[in-house]
């Protein structure tokens, strides 16, 4: 049986990204970000979801230096290996099913700020790219110290 790849699809841009449905805890309504000053570009705030509190990255501004308009907008929750982060995007669409054969690895995937992008599913109609939030979180400058932090204020939490 093809295992295949169940994800969430995404805009930013006029372009269709997706991630795998284990890794997205939620798709929310983006309500309330706080700005956090001295953050990078990428990461407008923090927000508070479901009694966390979870950086927000705007996509928009990761892949085109433009950042989406605030409340016209939806927030992937994703958890990682180390914290929880709120994607912004453009609109969550839809949860397909790709099989593997229309999986397709790409080159880009060796350049240093495209790391993310794992593959392309290639549809009838369509081509989605394939991210990976681990790996996008490892490789956005500003991100190791943000971990760091996140893990440290969960390690002296209270019980």
């Amino acid at each position: 049986m093809d295992e295949g790849l169940k994800a969430v699809v995404f805009t930013c841009g006029n372009e269709e990204y997706a991630i795998s449905i284990q890794e997205v805890v939620s798709i929310e309504k983006e309500e309330k970000v706080n700005a956090v000053p001295h953050l990078p570009d990428f990461m407008p705030g923090i927000t508070e979801v479901r009694g966390e509190l979870v950086p927000v990255l705007d996509f928009e501004q990761i892949l085109y230096n433009r950042p989406l308009i605030a409340g016209e907008s939806k927030m992937l929750v994703v958890k990682t290996e180390q914290l929880s982060i709120a994607i912004r995007v453009k609109d969550a669409k839809e949860i397909i099913d790709i099989p593997s054969a229309q999986l397709k690895e790409i080159g880009l995937a060796a350049y240093k700020n495209t790391e993310y992008f794992t593959s392309v599913a290639q549809l009838e109609d369509r081509l989605i790219t394939i991210i990976d939030p681990e790996v996008l979180t490892e490789n956005l400058e500003g991100m190791k110290e943000i971990k760091d932090y996140m893990v440290r204020v969960k390690t002296t939490e209270p019980v």
